[in-house]
């Protein structure tokens, strides 16, 4: 199948961005052009003072499958312009290959997401799966459709979870050991009563219930919103998710490190179709 166009598109409706993920061909399949396209397109909501609020999607059937790790247009080994301050990770050897990749896209870059200041909005319907958790979860809302579901299944891979590890803040700690050990999928109504999303809508209404949510918030002053936005991520900051985080980021690492010692693989030679299968 061709890529699309363009990995992102980006769209104003009066005080309101929407920014949409453009690989439905892929379930919305994250590679590096998409995540650099993401920060690109958050980068001039943020620098455009006639927009008040941001609303993530996913074009297609699909919010997002995760990291895209078997479509064509899986670009793990293409270097891209450096956003942060970690080096290329191309031509790099092993770990320290990995380490620079995905410091950069997996977590310094959704890190810089969720304190964009800006109140964001994740408008989630079907797939929310593994890599797709650190898009929605940086948001600051997330309203999903009654068909959406959500899932990280990466303990398969070897890894202890996504690398944006927030999981013991979105859901109680005891439920977070359920979702990773078992990799199964929760339903909207699911991750509603786990506290994990806002609202759970009729999938024909999403967009409409999205939207009139985001208008009100951007009738709000401007100001204001900011500071609430930074009171309460620092308020969670200091509950310890940032400490986490990076605590989680470094058991990430070891556990590629000992999947590419023990199986050849990093990620335990997993694709599409055998992660899809491992998840109910």
């Amino acid at each position: 199948m061709a890529e699309p166009e363009a990995p992102v598109l980006y769209e104003r409706r009066g005080p309101i961005a929407v920014v949409s993920l453009n690989r439905p061909e892929f379930r919305n399949a994250q590679n590096s052009a998409m995540t650099y396209a993401l920060d690109a397109a958050y980068h001039r909501a943020a620098m455009d003072d006639s927009v008040a609020v941001i609303v993530l999607r996913g074009r297609g059937e699909h919010f997002s499958a995760g990291h895209d790790i078997g479509s064509p247009g899986r670009d793990v080994d293409v270097s891209y312009p450096r956003v942060t301050m970690w080096p290329d990770h191309v031509g790099k050897p092993g770990v320290e290959s990995r380490l620079n990749r995905e410091s950069e896209v997996y977590l310094e870059l959704v890190r810089r997401w969720r304190d964009l200041p800006k109140p964001t909005i994740a408008m989630v319907h079907g797939a929310c799966v593994a890599g797709a958790l650190m898009l929605a979860w940086a948001c600051d809302l997330i309203i999903a459709s009654e068909d959406a579901f959500f899932s990280d299944p990466v303990l398969r891979m070897g890894a202890p979870g996504v690398e944006y590890f927030a999981h013991p803040f979105q859901m109680r700690p005891r439920f977070a050991k359920e979702f990773l050990f078992l990799g199964e999928r929760i339903d909207a109504a699911r991750a509603l009563e786990l506290g994990m999303v806002n609202r759970v809508v009729p999938r024909a209404a999403l967009e409409a219930e999205t939207m009139a949510i985001a208008e009100r918030i951007a009738a709000m002053p401007r100001m204001a919103l900011t500071l609430t936005k930074k009171a309460i991520n620092f308020a969670e900051d200091e509950m310890g998710l940032r400490a986490a985080m990076d605590h989680a980021f470094a058991l990430h690492q070891l556990g590629h490190a000992s999947s590419a010692e023990t199986s050849g693989s990093a990620i335990m030679g997993a694709t599409p179709e055998s992660m899809k299968k491992g998840t109910r």
